[in-house]
């Protein structure tokens, strides 16, 4: 959901990745001694070798719980093992197929309209009008409504820390970055967004409309939407663990700032109640949670950036596996890693939940084999699609931020596209033509779209995550080249002052006080400089959390870049002062350590350093 390794990626890496198509014949529903033998099998290689403490799965399919199972410990220091009928786990961002349900049960109502400005539903804040086009509650489901991705501070260490929705909506909006619909970028707070408009219409708090209007009736009596869980629910909650030297360290519980975008707790066997109603269109024994026609309407594909490729069905992900149609959406939070996968042309459904981040090593290997073992088939080749040409250069993920701190992170996200002899180079792969603008991994089953955006933006759309070409200033080598100028440039100063000081005294040269201040000062900033290089880029490539917000010691060191802007003008203006003093060696080198100081300036300015960009 946030600071978390996706299992989807993860997964999408190993599994057969196809194109959608016309649903293949009925798979036979497998037995429960079958899924036995290949759980019992699967999960005691995958949690060992990936220092998983345990895990829990069920497999729905005909109406019913065909499988469902604890493996290893839900709680390492109370030796408590997991069970699928009680043990608690967070499923983190599949909280969002709760909020796209309660979502279209409104459109059932006629509440909501999916094609209608979100702002039609807003009190007390608005969404700016950015765009020509508004954004739609459609835009939301489908990842598209153009906001950048923020993830300070979604976080928090207890219930009296979490501000009511409305407010941390209002005050934590993300940027309008490209035009609504344009192409996906997944957004946490557009589902929130649409949380809050459910709670808004419903007039319920989304917590308590989740319980009433899709837990009760679904008969999924050991799940929550609340935080904390509430006491009579409290003792099954599973815990989450890092595994560090030999050893699990248990994680906190973290509350969520965005509830509707992921706080929900549930068992695998209530998972498996919600697994069914979907598969059954919406009806879960004598009980329903949407009629017939909505919840066949909520699992079609809404959009794709190339219709060759995977994309969303109103907030479902799409992914085509051994020849099915597969709806799904996965989620990590608090070390929890969980995948929920559903396979209408087979009526299957597959949840899965581990409690460690080794978890999504785990499950990219077993759900290709369950795949493979139940649901086989063979892909079909895509027709159609336009020529795109490649265009060369950087592409950072379309999730990402462009207004905090947190763009700098794009730096280290980019990936270079290249064109090699009809194939693409992009992302550690080369990728083969598999039709016009269309792309597949060699040695692999991902694909690749090119696309070109309304704006005239070039963007890659893969079965994945979407990226977009950066303007040449924001390329990685670039930027790597303007800090090592800089750093080059100010170690003369700062290792050369000191020599040319020595140098002045053996020699007794006499240097105008003016000038000599105008270098001390010059020589301060790029001292100041060199620090911030060296703290910020451990910083970059440490483990930072900015779960809970910027940490101190990372407010405190943007202290430093002021610093730098301070002195720098200070020397730049000593500097023009006393110019004609000095002689044309010492001006030349002045000259290209302030131009060295200008470009870290520009370097700190561009990327949300210099100021609290917070």
């Amino acid at each position: 959901m946030y600071v978390f390794r996706s299992m989807l990626v993860a997964v999408c890496a190993a599994l057969t990745i196809l194109v959608p198509r016309p649903a293949a014949a009925a798979t036979d529903i497998p037995d429960e001694r079958a899924l036995a033998d290949f759980f019992d099998a699967a999960m005691a290689d995958g949690l060992a070798a990936n220092h998983v403490p345990g895990a829990v799965v069920s497999v729905v399919g005909g109406g019913k719980i065909l499988f469902s199972k604890g493996y290893g410990l839900a709680d390492v220091e109370n030796r408590r093992p997991f069970d699928p009928g009680t043990s608690m786990v967070r499923i983190a961002s599949i909280t969002k197929l709760f909020t796209w349900t309660a979502v279209m049960q409104q459109v059932q109502r006629g509440k909501l309209d999916l094609k209608a400005d979100v702002n039609r539903y807003l009190t007390g804040f608005r969404i700016p009008a950015t765009y020509p086009r508004p954004i739609t509650l459609q835009d939301l489901m489908d990842h598209t409504a153009g906001f950048e991705d923020r993830t300070i501070g979604v976080g928090a260490r207890s219930k009296d820390d979490v501000p009511p929705l409305a407010d941390y909506l209002a005050g934590n909006m993300p940027a309008r970055v490209r035009p609504p619909g344009e192409v996906s970028a997944y957004s946490n707070y557009g589902a929130a967004l649409a949380g809050y408009i459910v709670s808004r219409v419903s007039g319920q708090p989304y917590d308590e409309y989740v319980r009433d209007h899709i837990l009760d009736p679904l008969a999924m009596r050991h799940s929550t939407a609340a935080e904390p869980v509430p006491a009579p629910l409290a003792a099954d909650l599973a815990r989450s663990y890092d595994y560090e030297g030999g050893t699990y360290r248990r994680k906190p519980f973290v509350f969520d700032n965005l509830a509707p975008d992921g706080s929900i707790s549930a068992t695998a066997n209530d998972m498996a109640r919600f697994m069914i109603a979907h598969l059954r269109d919406g009806r879960f024994g004598d009980q329903r949670v949407l009629d017939e026609p909505t919840a066949r309407l909520m699992h079609r594909r809404t959009f794709a950036a190339d219709p060759r490729i995977d994309g969303y069905a109103h907030g479902f992900k799409e992914q085509t596996l051994n020849g099915h149609r597969v709806i799904m959406h996965d989620g990590g939070w608090e070390r929890f890693e969980s995948a929920l996968l559903l396979v209408p042309d087979a009526d299957l459904g597959l949840f899965i939940s581990t409690n460690s981040p080794g978890g999504t090593d785990a499950a990219a290997k077993i759900i290709p084999a369950f795949f493979d073992r139940f649901l086989p088939g063979k892909r079909a080749v895509p027709d159609g699609g336009a020529p795109v040409m490649p265009v060369e250069g950087f592409y950072k993920p379309t999730r990402s931020a462009e207004s905090s701190i947190e763009k700098v992170v794009a730096l280290t996200g980019s990936t270079r596209l290249r064109a090699e002899g009809g194939k693409l180079a992009f992302g550690g792969s080369t990728w083969s033509p598999l039709g016009p603008g269309l792309y597949q991994q060699d040695g692999g089953t991902r694909r690749l779209a090119l696309v070109t955006g309304g704006s005239g933006v070039a963007y890659v759309a893969t079965d994945g995550p979407a990226y977009q070409r950066v303007p040449w200033w924001d390329t990685p080598p670039v930027n790597v080249v303007i800090v090592l100028l800089f750093a080059a440039t100010a170690l003369t100063a700062v290792l050369g002052l000191p020599v040319a000081g020595v140098v002045r005294l053996v020699k007794k040269r006499p240097v105008p006080r003016a000038w000599r201040t105008g270098r001390v000062l010059a020589g301060l900033a790029a001292a100041a400089g060199l620090v911030f290089v060296v703290l910020f880029t451990l910083v970059l490539t440490g483990d930072t959390s900015i779960l809970y917000g910027v940490p101190t010691n990372v407010q405190v060191l943007l202290v430093l870049p002021l610093l730098v802007l301070a002195l720098t003008m200070a020397a730049i203006a000593t500097t023009v002062k006393a110019w004609r003093r000095a002689g044309v060696l010492a001006r030349g080198h002045q000259v290209v350590v302030l131009a060295g100081l200008l470009a870290l300036l520009w370097f700190c300015q561009h990327w949300n350093l210099l100021g609290w960009h917070l």
